[in-house]
């Protein structure tokens, strides 16, 4: 674990955390964001309240008080998080808007959210709590700036659960990709720059609707580059010279996505070999064909949109093919490979933030307590990565201390 310091930053963590909670109403809350901020970025090992609060103040009642403004004090989390979102664009160009989640492991049934799920990164079923972020991606560092909580099952319907974790009346289910979207159009607000590509991987989100996100983001005008699974129904038709042994010319094929890169290169596939752009390592081999979605009883509009399913296989490499599917139908493939990089930066973000900045510590069971903690891990991963000195020379480190 490490615990990151504050001494010889480019920006203090008060002068950082005035900005980022100006919004904040009481001079009490804006305290208490500083310190809890403060406490994670200085409190190594595992982020609880009584750790967190012990970092920053030998008080008895410290703990306490850390634990009531993240748990009960009713701030709103949404203007701190639109504030994080326009900083973190002014300390780094970002290139990508990215959709993560995060598989937060709990114990027991009683956090808001949790549920059982299998995770195919690891073919196990565990006990967890999903949240759903969108990420600010920039050749430094990807870091989240919004979120959102899964509310499967019962957690939709069951309303003594609901009430006991205090979600709101107006927070019905919402699908991963319902919530990607949703994302998108707050980041969309919030943000002072021009909407970026999305990039998102629905093919680790069992069981989510890639053609509904598709189809959301197009009406959006939202360019994209989304890992979709195998299985994705793709339709193809006479503007890719398919000939076929039976049906009347220029009828629409609807296959699955694995199935048309199957075909040989020619009127169909396109296959090219792509340099690494560090000119180091080796080349990766992208098979590519223009597709549609199916869109049974749709006619006009975004059903004639035709986008580019890539078909990537690292030369050499152990990794299985990964299937894309883009709206970026007229850039170059190298260029839609480097957007594809910001998904595993954000995954790495993901990890870093588990690791180092108590993603997954938080000790609350309500719907506004996880909103806040989220809230305030973002905000302490993103002063780390953009306001702090990096390394010198001389051997000074921004590191505060390392435990095991």
């Amino acid at each position: 674990m490490v615990a990151y310091a504050q001494q010889g930053s480019r920006t203090p963590v008060p002068v950082f955390a005035e900005r980022i909670f100006e919004c904040l109403p009481r001079v009490d809350q804006r305290r208490w964001a500083q310190a809890y901020v403060q406490s994670l970025l200085t409190t190594p090992g595992k982020k609880s309240v009584r750790r967190l609060a012990a970092a920053i103040s030998s008080a008895p009642a410290a703990s306490q008080s850390l634990h009531q403004f993240v748990n009960a004090s009713p701030w709103d989390w949404m203007p701190v998080r639109s504030e994080l979102t326009r900083w973190a664009e002014q300390q780094a160009a970002p290139r990508a808007w990215v959709i993560g989640q995060a598989f937060l492991r709990k114990r027991g049934e009683h956090s808001c959210g949790v549920h059982r799920r299998f995770l195919p990164g690891t073919g196990r079923s565990v006990t967890c709590q999903v949240g759903v972020g969108v990420f600010l991606s920039s050749r430094e560092a990807a870091v989240p700036v919004d979120w959102r909580l899964l509310l499967p099952g019962s957690w939709a319907r069951d309303s003594g659960r609901r009430t006991r974790t205090r979600i709101p009346a107006e927070v019905g289910p919402r699908s991963v990709e319902q919530h990607t979207l949703d994302l998108v159009d707050r980041l969309s607000d919030a943000s002072r720059t021009s909407p970026l590509p999305v990039v998102a991987d629905m093919d680790e989100a069992g069981g989510t609707n890639v053609g509904a996100l598709v189809r959301g983001l197009t009406l959006r005008g939202r360019d994209f580059v989304i890992a979709v699974p195998g299985s994705l129904q793709v339709t193809v038709g006479r503007h890719l010279r398919i000939q076929r042994s039976h049906g009347a010319e220029g009828q629409r094929l609807t296959i699955e996505a694995r199935s048309l890169l199957e075909f040989a290169a020619g009127n169909l596939t396109r296959v090219e070999s792509v340099a690494p752009r560090d000119g180091r390592g080796r080349h990766t081999t992208v098979m590519s064909s223009y597709v549609r979605l199916p869109e049974p009883g749709v006619t006009g509009g975004p059903a004639h949109r035709t986008y580019r399913l890539l078909a990537v296989r690292p030369e050499g490499g152990r990794r299985p093919v990964q299937l894309w599917l883009t709206s970026l139908t007229h850039t170059r493939m190298e260029s839609v490979l480097a957007l594809t990089d910001h998904l595993v930066q954000a995954g790495e973000s993901v990890k870093e933030m588990a690791d180092d900045f108590g993603l997954g510590d938080f000790e609350g069971r309500s719907y506004p307590g996880w909103h806040h903690h989220m809230t305030l891990v973002s905000a302490a991963y993103a002063y780390s990565r953009f306001a702090q000195r990096r390394p010198t020379g001389d051997g000074e480190e921004h590191l505060l201390a390392r435990a095991a």
